[in-house]
């Protein structure tokens, strides 16, 4: 009987050939894995494909809502970003992906995982060291560090040469990730960082240039850091996406050009679609400006920042990204209410919020008088404030 190994799989170009590539290098029995995180992929097609392609069997899982509640929605408590613009939508589902193709190899006894990762990317990182973390004796295969594939292009000559459908071409290179939360965009002409990008790739959204001329509005409500409604109504985690993608996507909202620094050293440009997220992230930072005080709100900052280039790096299950999380879930006891905001040509502004445990109080930080605050009461502070200054300037003229 055959050893097994289980691919990661998408239908896309890199896994379209890898099936047929572990055939012909290794005597294993391939199983597919695809594993939907909400992209519009027609999976019954991937399926049908996979096994035309020569798998062994097939595995379609519907990872959607674990997805977002379980990964997406800790990294908005946290405001996870990286480097200030990117919204981690791939870096959020690989830790997820890797748990499920693990547990799959567990089921089906096999000792391989393998990956359509290329050797210069983050996502093999993410993989790996998720596999790793959950069981450090699977081993990987990983084709992009090992074949005579050297690019993209080798890569649609050897699916042509095998009769493998794709539906890449040379003129139209892109490497697009999709799920739920995001659309990811790299290669082709992209790499080219003196030339605007492209607007006509767009898949979750519009350009600002064509979103519409009337502003939308739009009120969320947070219940513990978690979006429960939309204008009143309560909804789904998915629902909430899936909305706020298409609100988002008419008013051209969510669109990042950005030059990252991969975790393997390396420069590169990606174009990045979140709608949602971006909604999202504005209206809990809003929320959090009124339920956090000063010096949780700022040191929170940090642990934003950290928490991002966690996910980032593939360091999901870590004890530290752990305790971030239960630094994350103590701040956001009070991270409740509501929050309005105006979506203009690729623009979210705030245009109201209100909670419960707001910190911000009309009677005591308006101009007026205040049982709590005289306007008398700021001179001896400002005196003793101020005193290092006053010792500084006194030695240095002394």
């Amino acid at each position: 009987m055959k050893e097994k190994v289980v691919l990661a799989y998408s239908g896309g170009l890199d896994t379209s050939i890898i099936i047929s590539w572990l055939k012909e290098n290794y005597d294993l029995d391939v199983i597919a894995v695809c594993i939907n995180v909400g992209q519009k992929d027609p999976m019954d097609e991937i399926e049908k494909k996979a096994i035309n392609s020569g798998a062994f069997k097939v595995y379609i899982e519907d990872l959607t809502e674990e997805f977002i509640e379980d990964y997406v929605f800790k990294g908005l408590k946290a405001n996870a970003v990286y480097e200030e613009k990117y919204l981690l939508g791939t870096s959020f589902a690989r830790p997820l992906m890797s748990k499920k193709l693990v547990e799959i190899a567990h089921k089906e006894g096999a000792k391989y995982i393998c990956h359509g990762c290329t050797g210069k990317g983050n996502d093999q990182v993410r993989f790996e060291v998720s596999i790793a973390s959950i069981d450090p004796f699977i081993k990987i295969i990983a084709p992009w560090r090992i074949w005579n594939i050297k690019s993209r292009e080798d890569a649609i000559d050897y699916a042509k040469e095998k009769g493998i459908p794709i539906s890449v071409t040379k003129e139209k290179i892109y490497s697009v990730d999709q799920n739920l939360w995001h659309t990811s965009h790299e290669g082709g002409d992209i790499e080219i960082l003196s030339k605007e990008h492209n607007n006509e790739m767009y898949h979750m959204t519009i350009s600002p240039e064509k979103a519409k001329d009337e502003a939308t509005y739009v009120e969320i409500y947070f219940e513990k850091g978690v979006p429960k409604k939309i204008n009143g109504e309560e909804l789904s985690p998915l629902d909430i996406v899936k909305i706020l993608n298409e609100v988002g996507g008419e008013n051209g909202i969510g669109i990042v050009d950005l030059v990252e620094n991969r975790l393997v050293g390396m420069k590169s440009r990606g174009i990045y679609e979140t709608p949602a997220g971006t909604i999202l992230y504005v209206a809990h930072k809003e929320l959090e400006e009124i339920t956090l005080d000063k010096e949780t709100l700022h040191f929170k900052y940090g642990i934003s920042q950290k928490y991002g280039e966690l996910v980032y790096n593939g360091l999901w299950f870590t004890k530290i990204k752990d305790a971030l999380d239960a630094f994350v879930e103590k701040t956001q006891e009070t991270v409740t209410g509501t929050v309005k905001l105006k979506l203009y040509k690729g623009n979210v502004m705030a245009a109201g919020k209100e909670s419960p445990y707001a910190l911000y109080d009309e009677g005591i930080s308006s101009f007026g008088a205040s049982d709590l605050y005289d306007h008398k009461d700021a001179e001896g502070f400002i005196k003793l404030f101020s005193l290092p200054g006053k010792i500084n300037a006194l030695k240095k003229n002394s």
